[in-house]
């Protein structure tokens, strides 16, 4: 999430103020270098390895990785025909990836005159697309979904409010045992014990990743009326140790449910989610 997505200062819906006039909401592009070693495998082959990679962060999409020419096995590339236009980088051109019996068509780009407003570092750089290949490794440790933003946080603290969950006022869950989970760019998130859950659980098949949090499988919810909310609730039974305190617990989309703190009902926020 960081700087450029969902609520964060530069994505296309900021949820502060500046005291200066900043760049027009979805125009920003941020280029910088990474300290992490990154690495690319596609099939047995790692197609990329640099200790100098760069980090593109740009309004509304995930960050890229990019790579310098010369860290990326230029054996492994095959220059096609395709070519894309992005109103705030330039042309691109592309390559197919090609190693062993994997093939990527497509798979890579660069931009070879990027526009005078675009980073400048940005010309010759090589990117991929992330859900294409096999495996990334940031350091030692392999990484999923999409690049772990070195300005995306997550806190997950405790606390004493009373925390219930309500639909068409009916009760789901009440607790003074929830922990806050507040995320980067992303509505505050309440993870309640199990046993402080009311509601009728159904497993559903849902399963879901994140790069911050680990895999999350899903519950619905059935209604005293018979009616199935689906995967209205998800759960982390083994997160990633950065937020291991979360492991069990349960939490309800809050853009689905009504959410009362203390007494005062939450405003539903807006995300993603908010639309399905």
């Amino acid at each position: 999430m960081g700087l450029t997505y969902g609520s964060a200062p530069f994505s296309r819906s900021p949820a502060g103020a500046f005291n200066f006039e900043p760049p027009p909401a979805g125009t920003v592009v941020y280029l910088e270098p990474t300290p992490r070693r990154i690495r690319a495998i596609v099939g047995d082959e790692t197609v990329a390895d640099s200790r100098a990679a760069y980090l593109l962060h740009e309004s509304g999409l995930q960050p890229v990785y990019y790579f310098p020419p010369a860290d990326v096995g230029s054996e492994f590339l095959e220059p096609t025909d395709h070519h894309t236009h992005c109103p705030k980088k330039g042309d691109a051109s592309y390559y197919t990836v090609r190693a062993g019996e994997r093939v990527i068509e497509n798979g890579a780009w660069y931009y070879p005159q990027p526009l005078p407003s675009a980073p400048v570092a940005l010309k010759g750089l090589i990117a991929f697309y992330f859900d294409r290949v096999d495996r990334w490794l940031e350091e030692a440790e392999e990484i999923g979904v999409h690049p772990r933003d070195p300005y995306h946080r997550v806190d997950v603290i405790g606390s004493d409010r009373r925390v219930r969950v309500l639909l068409e006022g009916e009760v789901l869950a009440d607790t003074r045992d929830a922990l806050g989970l507040f995320e980067t760019g992303l509505p505050a998130r309440w993870y309640i014990p199990e046993h402080d859950v009311l509601a009728q659980l159904e497993p559903s098949q849902t399963v879901t990743h994140c790069p911050y949090k680990g895999r999350a499988s899903y519950h619905s919810v059935r209604l005293p009326d018979g009616r199935l909310e689906d995967d209205l609730i998800w759960c982390y039974a083994n997160p990633l140790p950065e937020v291991g305190r979360i492991a069990g617990r349960l939490c309800f989309f809050g853009e689905r449910v009504d959410l009362e703190l203390d007494g005062q009902v939450q405003e539903r926020p807006e995300s993603p989610w908010s639309r399905r």
